[in-house]
């Protein structure tokens, strides 16, 4: 028995394991604390609108957030999915405005359904692009997502010229009403956003859990090299969660434009923090191969609620951006903590069965 491994034997094992017990809860326990927090400092905090309000935002950070998980489970990160954001909501725009003019003078329109699809294939097709970047080209996913960023926000803004794209109602002999409905419209009750989201995060979930691929994310980020060497095909599992990513962050540009009934180039800004943050918050790992859909869905209400709290309350948007920056130092520095414990705890609990 090696001296390390004697030192942990003497210890007590079981206040270790509460403690860490806690660090696994520590998103239901941060959720807990920012609602009666907000509850009692927050003018109508708790009231059924402000609830609602307070679930569309979420469900935009929660989207996004899901996506991120993936990613960062690998050992990559996505900073281009704000981005993603705003130019999937202008091409939205555009195609209930302006349609798609061909070459023969004809001008095609298209209905919701449709330009959900396109719209959704453009978010696909940009993660596809940081996809390839990363897993052909071998660029760090840190430096090919900062420069896909600054490419899909700079084509937003070139498709108006800056400016916004408003009125997008449609008009019946095009067919293309209705896109209201999917930020403002409900069911049983529930905003289409939160039933969409409930969804994506189910099939995400099982995706994970049951699906080989989804198994293989985890392999991949908790030891690349052993994963390639099992057979698993690395670069395919790459593609895949950033193709993924840019998915969620194409529906988000949709709900966002669906909400306000116009499209901005600047919409998404900054969005990337949040997501990575909701992810961590949720547990996941930022050196890979650890997280959970239902953690990470936990931890985008509380960026969310902690967001508009903070709004409701009169808080200076800087002191939020403070406040959310100390938040994913917090929750890193958390994960690394919950690490060592873990590892220390198994030494313990194998020096005692020993």
């Amino acid at each position: 028995m090696t001296t390390a491994t004697q030192i942990a034997a003497a210890e007590d094992p079981n206040s270790g394991s509460f403690l860490l017990t806690l660090m696994k809860l520590r998103t239901f326990i941060a959720l807990f604390a920012v609602i009666i927090f907000f509850s009692i400092f927050a003018p109508n905090f708790l009231s059924t609108a402000n609830m609602i309000l307070m679930s569309k935002h979420a469900t935009q950070n929660a989207f996004l957030a899901i996506g991120m998980t993936f990613v960062i489970i690998t050992g990559g990160i996505d900073l281009s999915v704000g981005s993603i954001v705003g130019l999937c909501g202008m091409v939205a725009g555009g195609l209930i405005l302006y349609g798609i003019e061909l070459p023969i003078g004809y001008t095609v329109y298209f209905n919701i359904l449709e330009v959900m699809i396109i719209v959704m294939t453009v978010g696909i097709v940009i993660g596809a692009i940081n996809g390839l970047l990363i897993t052909r080209l071998n660029v760090a996913p840190f430096i090919a997502t900062l420069g896909t960023l600054y490419v899909a926000r700079g084509m937003a803004l070139l498709y108006s010229d800056g400016q916004t794209l408003p009125n997008l109602a449609g008009k019946e002999e095009l067919g293309n009403q209705g896109f209201s409905y999917l930020g403002s419209g409900s069911i049983l009750g529930l905003p289409v956003s939160v039933w969409m989201l409930i969804v994506v995060a189910l099939a995400a979930a099982y995706f994970a859990r049951y699906v080989p691929l989804g198994r293989h994310i985890f392999a991949v980020g908790g030891n690349e090299r052993a994963a390639r060497m099992s057979g698993i095909r690395v670069n395919r599992v790459k593609m895949f969660v950033y193709m993924f990513s840019g998915f969620c962050a194409a529906l988000v540009g949709l709900v966002i434009s669906s909400e306000l009934m116009a499209s901005h180039p600047a919409t998404g800004t900054n969005l990337e923090l949040n997501a990575i943050a909701a992810a961590v918050l949720g547990g996941t790992s930022m050196s890979g191969g650890r997280g959970t859909i239902g953690g990470t869905i936990i931890g985008a209400f509380v960026i969310g609620i902690l967001s508009d709290g903070l709004v409701m309350m009169g808080v200076s948007s800087f002191w939020q951006m403070v406040i959310k920056g100390l938040v994913i130092i917090i929750a890193v520095v958390v994960d690394q903590a919950q690490r060592r414990l873990q590892q220390r705890v198994s030494l313990m609990q194998m020096a005692k069965a020993g």
